[in-house]
């Protein structure tokens, strides 16, 4: 089944600049292999982004298999970039099971999403698939202190076309919380926080700068990625069902609004097992803060083309960055270095 978000008109922001283009785009919120669709001419020539819902569970080779139809159906459908969710590896019932089903980055399940990405043909290798760009948003990494530690990494993994590694980034920010009717989350039981930043990366779909869910919750992070030069925030993520309801929409669209950036979340949905469950509700936000696609409820994906002219023309019109004042609060949100 194949639905439609059509971006309302945003009168306000024609009526303060009246020559400032607002594009008007039909997207598609798609469940795998829907029907073939119209797009507009002009519309085509954006580039258009894939946002992934899974629900994974222990069960790693069922989990590539899910996001593998969603990446190929992506870039059947002329995606140059797909986003998958935190944990699109897997999501385990309790730590132990999480460090014994954990790999390290040279591993083989990073081997076949290396395959799934890249589009070559060669006589000594085995064939490869998409030819796009892949955001793993989450991936449970065996670091190189591993023997040390006995902990991992989240860690977001960002792929180019030829299936190349062009980016990590770990998580700064860990989950331990405590959520009334969701249920304990420690996630430093079995996780090491990611010590830096990473600078924002050009993909053909603009500069991407990565996080991973929790780190929504901190301004800082993304006002030092935009100041860094992303367009693009992607937040992959697994919610629970008490903060989702409450919190997704809200945080992700401040994101977008303070930096004047897209904000792309790929998120986990349903149930993973006994244990727990996700939210779900992937989103695609502009820079005005509209929600220009979103996930059906189920595994699925829904797609976006990303305006960076019109990015470029909000963040002339409204120069929040130029009037910041660094002199009163300090600068929020360091520019990386």
């Amino acid at each position: 089944m194949l639905g439609f978000i059509t971006r309302p008109p945003h009168r306000f922001l024609s009526l303060l600049c009246p020559e400032l283009r607002i594009p008007r785009l039909s997207v598609p919120c798609a469940q795998p292999r829907p029907r073939a669709m119209a797009i507009s001419s002009s519309s085509c020539k954006l580039p258009l982004v894939a946002v992934c819902q899974v629900t994974s569970t222990p069960d790693k080779q069922q989990n590539f298999k899910t996001c593998a139809e969603l990446v190929r159906e992506a870039a059947r459908l002329g995606a140059c970039l797909a986003f998958l969710p935190e944990a699109f590896d897997f999501i385990a019932r309790d730590p132990a099971e999480t460090l014994r089903l954990s790999e390290p980055l040279g591993g083989r399940l990073l081997e076949e999403y290396t395959r799934l990405a890249s589009k070559e043909l060669s006589v000594s290798l085995p064939p490869r698939e998409c030819g796009l760009w892949l955001s793993l948003g989450g991936f449970h990494e065996r670091g190189q202190d591993w023997e040390q530690t006995q902990k991992i990494y989240n860690c977001h993994v960002l792929l180019n076309s030829k299936g190349a590694v062009v980016a990590t980034y770990r998580k700064t920010h860990l989950c331990d919380v405590e959520i009334p009717g969701q249920g304990p989350m420690c996630e430093s039981n079995s996780t090491m926080p990611g010590p830096s930043l990473e600078s924002p990366v050009s993909t053909p779909a603009g500069k991407v700068g990565l996080a991973v869910c929790y780190d929504m919750r901190f301004p800082e992070l993304s006002l030092a990625l935009a100041q860094a030069g992303a367009e693009i925030l992607t937040y992959p993520s697994a919610f629970g069902s008490v903060t989702g309801p409450a919190h997704w929409e809200v945080l992700l669209r401040a994101r977008a609004i303070e930096t004047q950036c897209y904000v792309v979340a790929a998120a986990q949905c349903g149930r993973h097992h006994e244990k727990r469950a996700s939210y779900g509700h992937s989103m695609v936000v502009d820079p005005w803060g509209t929600v220009v696609a979103r996930c059906s409820e189920g595994p699925g994906l829904c797609l976006a083309r990303i305006d960076l002219s019109y990015l470029r023309q909000l963040r002339q019109h409204l120069p929040v960055f130029q009037h910041r004042r660094p002199d009163l609060y300090g600068n929020l949100g360091h520019p990386l270095s």
